[in-house]
């Protein structure tokens, strides 16, 4: 008999499925309670490209990936690539390399040649920057490309440079309208190692940086979806021969990448840029937010959705922060503002309260750009001595030199207060045991000084806190020589650094003046100052600018005076290969433009750099100010196992004294910032990579305060139409930073014994603190501290749901199972 395939029943199919489904959801994580970090590095958006066979030189094996291709504004992209021919081992950089720049234009197949920057300055391999023929007229020259038609003529023809935004093209191969030795992106001649590789991170400038570029500007006619322009990463890979077919055996390649057969050779990547118009919609009230550089960047990733979500422009003025806290108590209902501070507002003069919430998790850095000679450095490490040293000019090189004898007399070449000590931090032997890879810097490669921003900031006496935590620094900066006898320069040894815990500054007090380098007096000698030398940055993220650039704009050189031209000072730009540039920057600006960090030795003696993890610990060691439980204060001392003791957390303070609608637009910046605003990526709205997400027991404070805000005082506005505006504005004493005890772990409670769930009984922030181990001064009840929420966290809601999903399931599938079983039993007992 031939067996008979019964079918599965239904219900039993069914069942099944809700057993199976129920195991699944078992399984499934629930989300934690803080955002978890992503990556967000853009490598989903990298694109490899190979070379071609040229018309003298083979590049068929070369692949270029350019590592972020969308979703971009001015930051640096890493650009790598292998099959290429190694890079003569010279710093000449005769023949073999790469040349990359950024171009606009319009055309979907890429940009042609005059829409790309580039011929900025001279340098080895530049090939006379923009020049294509070296004929005079149309009489070919030595160096004559047989590509180039007609179109270039006169003498020295070049290709000139059109800009996007419709204004004139230059006039000759140096004119620098557009962009100029000390701005151009555009790398000249970049190295390939003996494997075939080679990596660098090139700076690309959105419309806003660049409006000659015009990238990421709407393109689109009015009322069309917006169309932010494209623009386009161009690499020319160089061999051994010039665009005449020289082959190059001892000189350096003469013609220019932009000359009509090196031209041919490009492989071209589109860069899709973020909007940089004016994305808010036009009428919408603007309210100001003055306050710290460290925001900045999560606050520009967050207006585009904020002006969308809240019907507000919020409009970010990056300053010292004691403006902002300036800002923040010359409140009124007809001049309202919300300040970002590291440091707390204190109470208004007229007695409003000042609410303060966190909003962002950063850090300060020491970004670097180091060229050795088998490529970029990555790793540095600094104890706060080193940084003593760098910051006070006393290596010999910090201050001006000269390397000529100048009339009247003969000028020491060195300042004879420095005399004995090193003469760059790269010569310093306390520097190299730590830090041996610098060795193998190129003999002729000159260190510049620590880059440091001008102005007053908070974060600045941050740094000087972290030096004064610790002895070895205390004791140099006090006049004790280091243990090979390397003195602090006495010009900043009288300015008290060891002890001022208030500096919010970094001075430059040294007087000294020098005859230019390699200076020629013909009509005039050119002298040169410290600040010639070691020019302040604007701020933090020129600091990083100027690094990924290699070049501080020094104006040391002597530049040939004419019958019209006094003697001066010049900006020589650091040839490819020996570059040394290093500033003091903030983390999120570091990460932005590719930079390495130095790790930075905390209290317990290990070398950590700033990262998630690293940050997050940062804020567990925290202490709230003893006159303001709701602001942690930014304590180096406390920095111990992996706490990266540059961490600072940046606070909206507002006062309570506005109009309702301004306080309710303000309280709904701060619940996006500590909301979807802790969402790590690099999409607008979320929170860019260099911060680490507001651990829970902050982002509860925020709420908390952003509630408190809207609320206001009692009977502080009669015409509010809020329910709760007149409701009460005191907040329960003891609720802290945290809104509860801290957990050790995810940071942000301001009990009594701090943060970190403990005073350190050897922490000058303790004793100062409570010097009875009571609370501290001011600690009890307050009414500017924000009560934290209670209630469950979206992570603990959906754990609830799934077991609630899980149980219906597991009966469902029960039942659907039972039923069949009971059934057939109840056949068998039938008579």
């Amino acid at each position: 008999m031939t067996p008979v395939l019964t079918r599965p029943r239904p219900r039993i199919l069914i069942a099944v499925g809700c057993l199976l489904a129920a195991l699944v959801v078992a399984l499934l994580p629930v989300p934690p309670g803080t955002t978890p970090a992503v990556a967000a590095t853009g490598e989903d958006s990298a694109v490899t490209k190979s070379g071609k066979k040229g018309k003298y030189d083979d590049f068929s094996d070369l692949k270029v990936t350019v590592h972020q291709t969308k979703n971009l504004h001015s930051q640096s992209v890493r650009v790598s690539w292998k099959g290429g021919a190694p890079t003569a081992p010279s710093t000449a950089f005769n023949v073999n390399y790469l040349q990359i720049m950024q171009c606009w234009g319009d055309d979907p197949s890429g940009p042609d040649r005059e829409q790309c920057v580039f011929g900025a300055g001279t340098a080895a391999g530049a090939g006379n920057g923009r020049v294509v023929r070296y004929g005079t007229g149309t009489t070919p020259g030595s160096e004559d490309d047989p590509e180039e038609d007609e179109k270039y003529t006169g003498s020295f023809p070049f290709v000139p440079f059109r800009p996007a935004n419709g204004e004139p093209a230059t006039k000759s191969s140096h004119d620098y309208t557009y962009f100029g030795p000390l701005d151009t992106n555009e790398q000249k001649a970049v190295r390939t190692f003996e494997n075939g590789t080679g990596e660098t991170e090139f700076e690309v400038q959105d419309g806003i940086q660049a409006d000659y570029l015009g990238c990421g500007v709407n393109t689109a006619a009015a009322g069309s979806t917006p169309a932010p322009r494209p623009c386009w990463l161009v690499a020319v890979p160089r061999g051994t021969h010039d665009a005449n077919g020289n082959e190059i055996t001892v000189d350096k390649l003469a013609s220019s990448p932009l000359s009509a057969t090196n031209w041919a050779q490009r492989i071209v990547f589109r860069l899709d840029f973020q909007p940089v118009d004016e994305f808010c919609p036009e009428g919408q009230p603007e309210r100001p937010v003055p306050g710290s550089e460290l925001a900045d960047d999560a606050v520009s990733s967050w207006a585009p959705k904020l002006c969308t979500s809240t019907g507000n422009t919020f409009t970010f003025n990056r300053g010292p922060e004691e403006e902002a806290r300036g800002e923040v108590l010359g409140t009124t209902e007809e001049a309202p503002a919300m300040g970002v501070t590291v440091d707390p507002v204190d109470r208004s003069g007229d007695g409003s309260r000042v609410v303060h919430a966190p909003v962002a998790v950063s850090g300060l850095a020491v970004g670097f750009f180091v060229e050795g000679t088998d490529g970029v450095i990555q790793e540095m490490k600094l104890t706060p001595r080193l940084v003593a040293k760098m910051l006070t000019h006393s290596y010999v090189h910090d201050v001006p030199w000269t390397n000529v004898c100048s009339p009247p007399g003969c000028d020491s070449p060195e300042a004879e207060h420095l005399k004995g000590n090193p003469l760059y931090f790269t010569k310093d032997k306390e520097f190299l045991d730590l830090n041996p890879q610098f060795a193998k810097l190129d003999a002729a490669a000159e260190p510049m000084s620590l880059m440091v921003p001008q102005g007053n900031s908070d974060t600045t006496r941050v740094i000087w806190n972290w030096l004064q935590s610790d002895k070895e620094a205390r004791d140099f900066l006090s006049g004790k020589p280091d243990p090979h006898g390397m003195r602090v320069n006495p010009y900043f040894q009288e300015l008290n650094l060891a002890a001022n815990a208030d500096l919010t500054d970094f001075p430059k007090s040294d007087p000294t003046v020098k005859p230019a380098i390699n200076d020629q007096p013909i009509m005039g000698t050119a002298t040169y100052t410290i600040l010639d030398l070691d020019p302040y940055t604007i701020d933090l993220h020129d600091g990083a600018v100027k690094t990924r650039r290699g070049n501080n704009g020094r104006t040391t050189e002597y530049a040939q005076p004419n019958d019209q031209v006094p003697a001066k000072v010049v900006n020589l730009v650091p040839p490819p290969g020996r570059r040394v540039a290093m500033a003091i920057v903030d983390a999120a600006s570091a990460v932005r433009y590719g930079l390495p960090t130095a790790a930075l030795r905390n209290a317990d003696g290990n070398f950590v750099k700033a990262s998630v993890s690293t940050l997050q610990a940062g804020v567990n060691a925290m202490q709230a100010w003893s006159d303001n439980s709701a602001v942690l204060k930014p304590d180096p001392a406390r920095a111990k196992g992996q706490a990266y003791p540059m961490t600072v957390v940046t606070y909206a303070a507002a006062s309570v004294n506005q109009d309702a609608k301004d306080r309710k637009a303000y309280a709904d910046f701060i619940r996006y910032a500590a909301g979807p605003g802790q969402a790590q990526g690099r999409a607008a709205g979320q929170l860019p990579p260099g911060y680490a997400p507001l651990p829970a027991k902050l982002r509860k404070q925020a709420q908390a305060a952003a509630d408190d805000l809207q609320r206001g005082d009692p009977g502080s506005d009669p015409s509010s139409d809020d329910p709760n505006a007149n409701g009460s504005g005191g907040l329960t004493a003891g609720a802290g930073t945290g809104g509860g005890t801290s957990s050790g772990t995810d940071g942000g409670g301001a009990s009594a014994g701090g943060p970190g769930g403990g005073a350190d009984p050897d922490s000058p922030a303790s004793a100062a603190s409570s010097p009875n181990g009571s609370a501290p001064p001011g600690s009890g009840p307050q009414q500017n501290i924000a009560q934290a929420k209670q209630g469950l966290t979206p992570g603990e809601i959906l754990g609830i749901i799934r077991w609630v999903l899980l149980a219906i399931l597991f009966i469902g599938g029960a039942a659907g199972l039972a039923g069949p079983v009971m059934l057939r039993y109840a056949q068998r007992r039938t008579p």
